[in-house]
């Protein structure tokens, strides 16, 4: 699946409408609902990101938000560059989209903040995922709306 995937990556200000409203029910659908946490997903934060967007086909062949990540210039939201949000639609998982957001989302982070060190927000159940990509933890682990987290650093 992740090999007909479609990227865009846009400033909060170029999104379309319907992208904006495909990302937040996607956030909404997975942050939320799936994962039963009551939080505040529009947070503020969207309009100093850039926004990934992974357009695939669902099981019709309409299009479908399979994959989504918010990425941050260095000091919006830490020191470091940073990748937030980082989601795959229910619908599309198991075929290794997670993976290939997380690559082109330190891609993108090249092109837009060359040479930063990348700093995440990961659960905790996700540490070696992470690590796969080269992440580290780097503190101690902390609760984030129940769910155990861990902040992970990638170096440049």
């Amino acid at each position: 699946m992740s090999d007909s995937v479609t990227w865009r990556l846009a400033p909060y200000h170029d999104l379309t409408r319907d992208e904006l409203y495909a990302l937040l029910q996607l956030r909404q659908r997975v942050f939320v609902v799936e994962q039963s946490c009551p939080f505040l997903d529009i947070d503020g934060a969207d309009d100093r990101a850039w926004h990934l967007l992974g357009w695939t086909r669902d099981a019709e062949g309409a299009p479908l938000l399979g994959a989504y990540a918010r990425l941050f210039a260095p000091g919006a939201m830490y020191d470091e560059a940073s990748i937030g949000r980082v989601v795959t639609h229910p619908a599309a998982r198991r075929g290794g989209l997670g993976r290939a957001l997380m690559r082109e989302a330190l891609a993108r982070l090249a092109t837009l903040s060359p040479g930063s060190p990348v700093r995440i927000g990961a659960q905790r159940y996700l540490e070696r995922f992470y690590e796969s990509l080269g992440f580290h933890v780097a503190g101690p682990e902390y609760l984030e709306d129940g769910i155990p987290h861990v902040e992970m650093l990638r170096t440049a």
